[in-house]
Order: C-alpha cells, then structure tokens, then sequence
C-alpha cells in the first residue's frame, strides 16, 4: 500500500541517482566546483524532489506536471553527463553506469505519468 512517496519505487530510484551524482562528482576538479558540480547535483537533487512534492499534491494534475519536472530534470542531468565524459571529468565506464539508472528512472517516470493521465476525466 502506497502511503506516501517514501513507498514510491521510483523515488527510491531517484535517490539513488542522486547518491550516484554526488559521489561522482566529488571526484571532478576543483574548478567545477560552482560549475558542472554544482548543475549536476542540483539537476539530481530535483528529481526525486519533485517525485515528492507531486505526490503531496492534492491534485492529479499537479502530480503530472511535477513528474514532467522530474523528466526534465533527468534530460538535464543526462545532458551535463556526456559533457562530463566529453571533459574527461569522468571515464565511460562511470558515466555507463550512470547513464543506466537515466534510462530506468526515465522510463519509470513517463510510465507512472501515462498511468496518472489515463485516471484524469477527460
């Protein structure tokens, strides 16, 4: 039973992506610091947030929009990835690994969003 968004798979998943952005990124130079550090862990953080902050929501419309932020935060994130790889910042075996949890959690959020817009009256 659902409870709250703590017992939301995909939310677990969306942490997960976060613990694996920060580790990741503490590894990255000191001048990203305030650059592709700081975008990547903001990007991540906002996923698994806006998981949260939909599903507090009285409203099934306005969990929608929260999880399309989510999906969007997720395009970001996958973006500042590859750019990661480009800079050497990170090997491609990491950013595989990485890349990995992207497409699941991708696919979690736009399958939980169809779901919610097939409850929505028309």
């Amino acid at each position: 039973m659902i409870r709250s968004h703590r017992d939301l798979q995909v939310w677990h998943k969306a942490m997960a992506l976060a613990r694996t952005t920060y580790s990741l990124t503490k590894h990255f130079p000191k001048e990203e610091t305030y650059g592709l550090v700081q975008q990547m862990r903001r990007a991540a953080v906002s996923i698994s947030s806006n998981i949260a902050e939909g599903y507090g929501r009285n409203s099934t419309l306005d969990y929608m929009r929260f999880l399309s932020i989510s999906i969007g935060s997720l395009a970001e994130l996958e973006t500042q990835i590859l750019l990661a790889q480009d800079f050497g910042y990170c090997s491609p075996d990491d950013s595989s690994k990485i890349q990995e949890q992207v497409q699941e959690l991708e696919k979690m959020l736009k399958s939980l969003r169809t779901s919610l817009r097939e409850k929505v009256p028309a």
